[in-house]
């Protein structure tokens, strides 16, 4: 499961909300957490508040849409740890736009954040992660990444226009989850790294102008189970609290 000493945990977007609820929960179980935020003063109140509370977490400042940052954050892990056992890709932005308004030039932020940020981060990691002895790699997508929902006429998700580009990069998480699990399988140095997407449910944050009706601990769940498997867990999945889920 997780090695003997505590493990070291980064989740990106951790300074609020469902990043910090994660952030809170893997500290709960021993980690030691490393809260990435992109600013360094807000990733300091929220470390402040988990140590006051008696956990141990660190601030890491690093903006996924940045090279010289995720290259910083991994500089910054090297050195003071030699190891990653736990990677969160929690960081995410969701712009509406009415899906009739789209322009190729609308969808560039938030790829650049939901997809190539994570992909910018795994590989920066991977050096890190393939130095533990049980290395998680979790990826927080969606229910609105699901051909099952999108296609069910008439719900939620299905009228859900202006979510175009969000719901696009969540499902770009879910296959880029299942090819790393593959290629990590079929690599012999890689293939004790486990890696699944997870989906929070409707969680009330700020990228829904808070109308879930989730809570973040709620939402937090499924990553922080999946962050902390077994060697005989599974790998390539989706899943939420209650199981797997429906690609």
């Amino acid at each position: 499961m997780l090695p003997s000493t505590p493990a070291v945990a980064l989740v990106t977007g951790a300074n609020k909300g469902l990043g910090l609820a994660t952030a809170r929960q893997l500290a709960e179980r021993g980690c030691t957490v490393l809260l990435g935020s992109r600013d360094p003063g807000r990733g300091l109140e929220a470390a402040a508040e988990l140590t006051g509370a008696g956990l141990t977490a660190r601030p890491v400042r690093i903006d996924v849409t940045d090279d010289a940052s995720v290259t910083e954050a991994a500089a910054f892990i090297e050195r003071e740890y030699g190891r990653l056992d736990v990677l969160v890709n929690n960081a995410g932005v969701l712009l509406r736009r009415p899906a009739r308004e789209v322009s190729a030039d609308d969808l560039r932020p938030e790829f650049e954040t939901n997809v190539f940020g994570l992909v910018r981060v795994v590989h920066a990691m991977l050096p890190l992660l393939r130095r533990s002895p049980s290395p998680r790699i979790v990826n927080v997508s969606s229910d609105s990444a699901t051909f099952a929902n999108a296609t069910e006429q008439g719900s939620m998700f299905a009228r859900s226009h202006d979510s175009f580009a969000y719901s696009a990069t969540k499902t770009a998480v879910n296959m880029l989850t299942v090819k790393y699990a593959n290629a990590f399988l079929d690599d012999p140095d890689l293939a004790h790294i486990k890696i699944n997407a997870v989906t929070p449910g409707y969680v009330a944050t700020d990228l829904n102008g808070f109308k879930g009706v989730r809570s973040t601990e709620e939402g937090a769940r499924a990553a922080v189970h999946w962050a902390t498997i077994g060697d005989d867990g599974e790998t390539g999945g989706f899943f939420g609290d209650q199981g797997r889920v429906s690609w």
